[in-house]
């Protein structure tokens, strides 16, 4: 049997932070990266999107602005992102603030799908070359904690040091790797949402600042904004009885493609359950499966112009008179989405919209989509050992399925202060 200095699970920013994190200590260290997908996987994949900003991508009950501000920095050193410019944004914070909604100003890279899958091949290239062994395709099972084995789907191998970074896919996977190995952790709570598509005239912000975060009353946020050559598409998910179901999401390539004149975002709305304190990921899959279920199967999608007048959108209603242009996600089942939406959260959701319609006029035209269910999970909540996220003896939880991370640059800096904990541990 093989024994590694450390074992990776998960492809995504946290696993490759956390290899080159060991590597930058201990070159000569003998690190085994899996990922049960055929390719390497992640949010470097979806759209590649970071912000260089605090607090976006670091949730406070792990990370202070101190902290944070460290990590950023070397994350930005290692992946030398290009810097988008922001303009003209004077008059969108001043209707903001008059109605009570903050406009953040965050520092933002995009390298767009196209580009992420480029920056993917190179870090798993350098990885590779530095003696790191990357085996797709092959999952996680169990370990024995006793004896530091780590069983896959084609093997078992020895480990010293365990890194645990399987991206919100792998939700339901650490939670039950977290019940296997008696790591107490909660799950309580949610992001439910919809993600909005419109013609680019109809939110010109994007033009002026590409991915804007505003915040509203009532926990309610915009996340992942993209244009120009942008689309919107459905990710399966598996339940934990084994059933899929889809979540909606955005892409958008680089500016290398022709821009189809699209833009498209989410609208979030956070929920956390007290009493009783219930399970945020059982509740996500609820409310998916019972959206595939109105839906037909698939998401389900409405023009703003039927949801004002309280009626289902239909495939005979998405005709080229008001409503203007096709919807990016065709398989996406016309429909009404207050079937399928709890209240708190629709009521949230469209207090939301009015505001930013306030804000930036013309995005609430009849032809606007929205689709649903856009779902986030990032809620598990390990009861951690140190500052390093260490969950269990050599055992380290990290990136958004662990709740260290929101995003690319979170994930990463969650990676390189997992290996730091290493570092420190063993004296490399």
């Amino acid at each position: 049997m093989t024994i590694y200095d450390c074992v990776i699970v998960g492809s995504g920013p946290a696993g490759l932070a956390a290899a080159f994190g060991i590597l930058e200590s201990r070159p000569q260290a003998r690190v085994l990266l899996l990922e049960r997908a055929r390719v390497s996987s992640g949010g470097l994949r979806n759209d590649c999107k970071m912000n260089f900003t605090w607090p976006i991508g670091f949730p406070s009950e792990y990370w202070t602005r101190e902290i944070a501000a460290g990590y950023l920095f070397r994350t930005e050193e290692f992946l030398k992102p290009a810097i988008m410019g922001q303009t003209n944004l004077s008059t969108y914070q001043r209707r903001a603030e008059r109605i009570g909604v903050e406009l953040l100003m965050v520092r933002q890279s995009h390298l767009g799908t196209d580009g992420g899958l480029r920056l993917i091949k190179d870090l798993v290239t350098r990885l590779e070359s530095s003696g790191v062994e990357v085996s797709l395709e092959e999952e996680l099972v169990s370990i024995d904690r006793a004896t530091k084995t780590a069983v896959t789907g084609k093997r078992s191998v020895g480990y010293d040091q365990l890194v645990v970074a399987p991206g919100r896919h792998g939700f339901d996977f650490l939670r039950q790797f977290m019940r296997a190995n008696e790591i107490e952790y909660t799950d309580n709570s949610i992001d439910v949402g919809v993600r909005v598509e419109t013609k680019i005239e109809n939110y010109p912000i994007v033009r002026d600042y590409y991915d804007p975060k505003f915040l509203f009353p009532e926990r309610t946020r915009t996340f992942c904004t993209n244009s120009g050559a942008a689309h919107v598409v459905q990710e399966q998910y598996t339940a934990a009885n084994g059933q899929p179901y889809y979540s909606v999401n955005g892409h958008a390539w680089s500016n290398e493609r022709e821009s189809n004149g699209l833009v498209n975002f989410a609208v979030l709305r956070s929920v956390e359950f007290t009493r009783p304190l219930a399970s945020g990921q059982d509740y996500a899959e609820f409310l998916a499966q019972l959206a595939m279920l109105t839906g037909g199967g698939h998401p389900i999608m409405q023009r703003i112009g039927d949801f004002r007048l309280g009626k289902r959108t239909t495939k005979e209603g998405l005709n080229e008179d008001l409503y203007d242009f096709a919807p990016s996600l065709a398989s996406c089942t016309p429909g009404d989405i207050s079937l399928a939406m709890p209240a708190k959260f629709l009521r949230s959701i469209w207090k939301a919209l009015k505001q930013l319609d306030t804000i930036v006029p013309g995005l609430l035209h009849p032809a606007t989509i929205l689709y649903y269910p856009e779902i986030k999970l990032y809620a598990n909540k390990p009861a951690f050992r140190d500052q390093y996220f260490q969950a269990a003896e050599d055992i380290y939880l990290i990136g958004d399925g662990a709740g260290t991370s929101r995003g690319i640059t979170g994930a990463w800096a969650s990676g390189l202060r997992a290996a730091d904990g290493i570092r420190r541990k063993k004296g490399w």
